[in-house]
């Protein structure tokens, strides 16, 4: 693999990884009104959070880490290259 394709696919990588953390941020504070509004009896968004948290939010969270992960070996390997 050539230097200018991996550094295109860490680019890309990082602009889904990004995306992706706004993602479970919003899922969060989604989540953090819906429950205190659940607590106080109002309806501020549990149903529809609480539909979208297997479809949407878990696989968010799991790319994040996985792509913390791949993002991590990517560049030990590419410092192991480098060294040699």
């Amino acid at each position: 693999m050539n230097s200018n394709m991996k550094e295109k696919l860490v680019n890309w990588l990082n602009k889904i990884l990004v995306i992706d953390v706004f993602v479970v941020i919003i899922g969060f504070l989604w989540f953090a009104i819906a429950l205190i509004g659940k607590s106080m009896g109002l309806s501020l968004g549990w149903d529809i959070w609480y539909k979208l948290w297997l479809p949407v939010f878990n696989p968010a969270i799991a790319i994040l880490i996985l792509g913390a992960i791949l993002n991590w070996a990517i560049s030990k390997i590419q410092q192991r290259l480098n060294d040699v």
